[in-house]
């Protein structure tokens, strides 16, 4: 036996008791006299006590212990003199009677502590170690205990978890496929799904009712902080369902997931149809923990002789709380902030609303004091308050103000990543239009249904039609989205007709979904979580890297293991990609 109790479990209850414990040396302390060394495992830290009075041969061993030495200890536990109240064991601490060294450490490449010297670099190369810093192991709980809930919840209402391939068929649709040669197929490949769409409809077909899985997706895109090229979804799909019928059961899951683990409660979610999130926010995946909602100010603005304004399709604004303190130096900061090539504005406006009622800004020229009230009246400004203003074509504008917005609020301290704001945003386009292709595009996936009232637009004006669709966000970030399906063959086939496929390229492509629709499919309707980015948003953090054991770096890359790496000539020749020509 290794161990009796671990190092995070013992308190002044346990004085007197014999035991044996086993983790790392965190640190050491030679007071020459006594060595005191910190052992850590998963559950903990332990003081370990060695006295040159008791034993000089063992202390002579626990001064020769460096950092990250794996050991087991005997010894009995006894009250601590300096108490530490910053641990669970901070009471006690070991006198140890025998030590053995179960495995050396080399010195480690950066302290293996919760504030460590290592960089993201070498703390990716020795993921490992990393592991074993108390933040990345508690996210890697925080995800276990997620995952371990959704399966509860959704099993305890009857979903069935059924698992489904990896090695799929290749489609056009989407982001780019990870593409796996076959060796008994020479020529041919498989691809990693980017989704198990397709399946868990043909589930439906089947009669399984309620589905859910969680599982590993690939995706050949670029990559940043909340994107990997392999992620986990929480996918679920349900028959016999409208949206609310989705929309009721998932937010019941956010609900229980959000008080299970956070222990936060919220209420019932706010629903958002695109077109208004797009309107206030800029953005189909708002953050409504702050307020800052835009307002137009077309009627207000424009032919008042600013040429900026009047040349404009959109000029839109936004109030900000307690800033009209701002100099002009913070001013001048704001403008080249928005003139980055990220962000692709070409100027900013700004006017300050005085303590006094006054106004101040940067078109005083323009504007005079009642224009700049009616301005206030649009914004809903406050004394004290700091409208920013931007014009330009409706959607460039209006994404740019909306980052204006998130930077202003993180400025500010406005994004407290302890409240949770969840929302529902419904009703978004069900094509858009692409300039390169010159031809439409499933905003979401080919499978999803057009609103019912909007199908009578879908032969002639494919544009305008709105999408049975949803997505779940929380705290500007979309952590799950999903659809009502097709699930008949006629509305499939002109949904594949306007996204540019010929006839015989959706036969190819996906004949086997049409044909399971001739055979009873029921309506069905689904949505997929994003387990990494979930998590990481019930972390308080949006970063998805450090949730995720093993991930990969920005380029793609495992630098741990070295992948992806080159194969050999010989694997290549089995798989028909290199000839060989001996």
């Amino acid at each position: 036996m290794y161990r009796s109790h671990n190092c995070g479990e013992l308190t002044i209850s346990n004085v007197g008791e014999e035991v044996l414990l086993s983790g790392w040396v965190q640190k050491s302390r030679d007071l020459g006299a006594m060595v005191f060394v910190d052992l850590r495992d998963r559950y903990g830290i332990t003081q370990l006590t060695f006295s040159d009075e008791r034993d000089t041969e063992l202390m002579a061993s626990a001064q020769k212990l460096g950092r990250e030495f794996v050991i087991q200890v005997e010894g009995k536990v006894i009250e601590r003199t300096s108490k530490n109240k910053k641990i669970a064991t901070g009471e006690i601490e070991i006198e140890v009677s025998l030590l053995k060294i179960l495995n050396k450490s080399d010195l480690p490449p950066f302290t293996i502590e919760d504030n460590t010297d290592g960089g993201e670099d070498i703390r990716m190369k020795y993921r490992y170690l990393d592991i074993r810093r108390n933040p990345i192991r508690n996210n890697l709980v925080l995800r276990s205990k997620v995952s371990m809930e959704v399966r509860n919840y959704l099993s305890n209402i009857e979903f069935l978890e059924v698992e489904t391939p990896y090695l799929i068929k290749s489609t056009p649709e989407g982001a780019r496929d990870f593409i796996v040669p076959s060796r008994m197929n020479g020529g041919e490949f498989y691809a990693l799904p980017q989704s198990p769409q397709t399946f868990k409809q043909l589930l439906m077909v089947g009669g399984v009712d309620k589905y859910f899985q969680i599982v590993k997706c690939f995706r050949d895109e670029d990559l940043r902080a909340d994107r990997q090229p392999e992620f986990t979804q929480i996918d679920c799909e349900m028959s016999f369902v409208e949206q609310d019928d989705i929309l009721e059961v998932f937010e019941g899951l956010t609900r229980h997931l959000l008080k299970k683990i956070n222990n936060v409660e919220v209420g019932e979610f706010p629903r958002m149809d695109y077109a208004e999130a797009m309107k206030l926010y800029g953005s189909d995946k708002p953050d409504i923990r702050f307020d800052m909602k835009f307002a137009e100010l077309n009627d207000v603005a424009k032919n008042k002789g600013f040429k900026v304004f009047d040349s404009q399709e959109l000029v839109v604004g936004i109030s900000v709380p307690n800033c009209a303190s701002y100099t002009r130096k913070q001013l001048d900061k704001l403008i080249e902030w928005v003139k980055r090539p990220q962000i692709g504005a070409t100027g900013l406006i700004w006017a300050k609303h005085n303590e006094d009622g006054t106004f101040k800004s940067s078109v005083d020229k323009f504007f005079n004091q009642e224009a700049l009230a009616q301005w206030s009246e649009k914004l809903n400004s406050k004394t004290g308050d700091l409208m920013l203003v931007m014009a330009g074509d409706i959607d460039k504008t209006r994404k740019a103000l909306g980052e204006l917005r998130l930077y202003m609020a993180e400025t500010l301290g406005l994004r407290d990543p302890k409240k949770f704001a969840p929302l529902w945003v419904v009703d978004f386009p069900l094509l858009e239009w692409d300039e390169d292709s010159e031809r439409y595009h499933a905003m979401h996936h080919p499978f999803t249904s057009p609103k019912m009232e909007d199908m009578h637009l879908l032969s002639t004006e494919p544009g305008k039609v709105r999408a049975n669709a949803y997505d779940l966000v929380m705290n500007g970030n979309e952590i799950g989205g999903g659809s009502i399906r097709i699930h008949d063959k006629s509305t499939q086939e002109m949904m594949f007709s306007h996204l540019g496929f010929t006839e015989e390229e959706a036969k190819n492509q996906f004949g086997f979904l049409m044909d399971a629709f001739q055979f009873g499919a029921p309506p069905h309707g689904g949505i997929a979580f994003g387990l990494d980015r979930l998590v990481a948003i019930m972390g308080g953090q949006e970063i998805i890297r450090d949730f995720i054991a093993f991930p990969k770096n920005n380029s793609g890359r495992d630098v741990m293991i070295d992948s992806p790496a080159t194969v050999s000539e010989e694997q290549l020749i089995d798989l028909k990609l290199k000839l060989d020509l001996k």
